[in-house]
């Protein structure tokens, strides 16, 4: 009979979880992806790479919410359990509560696993991939960036305006500033874009080159050239961040400086920016039997007891504080020695602290 309620605990706390998860990355990624499309609008990448961009940056994103959502999930479940007397099922079949709160431990260690494994392999892995797509991607949405009236300067060292747009897609009064090779202004009265895979060009009639050689100024007229953009570049930043890193280069970097590898050198600069990255992928799973053990702390009294709404709120608010101090603590763990060691023992001396006052406040109600 333990067996059976115990099943029927964690399949209702898994179901309730995944698909809190999933709705609330879902809500996020939205958002997210919204502040994506500039790199359609500003940048010049295509639908289809924004949309692979969006998509490998969602496990980021599970990642960051997941300590939250199983907090709330197991907060709220046990509430309704105790709204509904279901609570009491496992204090008549011999379920003490220290027991109880074992089997939640448990359940909390098994997801730090999962935790660890998602942010160490998984969502660096796609995040990188996200980048690798914008890096060997084309400035492919380009001819819908020129934009009458105004400055486009989608690609490095390569400015574009234009006076207006005909209805056949070619453009009147052309301004360019090409610093791409050497130092260029080009006037054109009339242009049109030729953008295929065997090639990428902006043929421009009737028009001016200024060339701006050093001290030296070249002006010629012209009937009609190309100027060729299979060059071009964009604006996108390419390079991985550290976040994208793979976890065992990091690692090496923490004991083992000057070592090169394929995006980034490691050096003592970037050391600790790396610590404070380990301690996210590594160290901040480990709230999560914390957060477990806090919202766990509900059963230690019944809906009976007189102060029961305000050590229910009294919990969460310490379970939100606990979430926030985690998030700061990222951020100064790899300032200094001192500071990492106190940042990678506040989870363990906090979960041994509230489990002790766990036990002695629920052997004496």
């Amino acid at each position: 009979m333990k067996k059976l309620i115990f099943n029927k605990l964690y399949a209702n706390i898994a179901k309730f979880f995944l698909m809190s998860l999933l709705i609330m990355g879902i809500i996020v990624w939205t958002i997210q992806a919204v502040n994506y499309f500039d790199y359609v609008t500003e940048d010049g990448h295509g639908i289809k790479i924004y949309f692979l961009f969006s998509i490998y940056s969602f496990p980021k994103i599970i990642v960051r919410l997941l300590p939250f959502v199983f907090f709330v999930s197991l907060f709220y479940l046990l509430v309704v359990y105790e709204k509904k007397n279901e609570l009491n099922i496992f204090w008549i079949n011999g379920v003490n509560k220290v027991k109880f709160l074992n089997k939640i431990i448990i359940l909390s260690f098994g997801l730090s696993i999962i935790q660890i494994i998602l942010s160490s392999y998984l969502s660096p892995a796609s995040q990188l991939k996200a980048r690798n797509i914008l890096k060997n991607s084309d400035v492919d949405f380009f001819s819908s960036l020129l934009s009458p009236r105004k400055f486009i300067n989608i690609a490095q060292d390569l400015t574009i305006f234009i006076e207006n747009r005909n209805d056949d897609g070619s453009f009147n009064n052309i301004f360019i500033e090409d610093n791409r090779n050497s130092s260029r202004m080009i006037y054109a009265k009339k242009g049109e874009l030729i953008l295929n895979k065997k090639n990428k060009k902006f043929e421009l009639l009737n028009g001016r080159i200024v060339n701006n050689d050093e001290s030296k100024i070249n002006v010629f007229n012209f009937d009609k050239i190309d100027l060729s953009l299979t060059d071009i570049k964009s604006k996108t930043i390419t390079t991985p961040k550290i976040q994208e890193i793979k976890t065992t280069w990091l690692a090496r970097c923490i004991f083992k400086n000057n070592l090169e590898f394929e995006y980034f050198i490691c050096n003592e600069q970037i050391i600790p920016k790396i610590k404070e990255e380990l301690f996210k992928r590594i160290i901040k799973p480990f709230y999560i039997p914390l957060l477990a053990l806090i919202a766990s702390c509900l059963i230690i009294y019944s809906k009976e007891f007189k102060n029961y709404n305000m050590f229910r709120n009294l919990l969460f608010i310490y379970a939100f504080l606990i979430l926030i101090f985690s998030e700061i603590s990222a951020k100064y763990a790899g300032s200094s020695i001192s500071y990492s060691y106190i940042f990678f023992l506040f989870p363990l001396i906090f979960f041994i602290i509230t489990y002790l006052i766990f036990f002695k406040r629920s052997t004496h109600v």
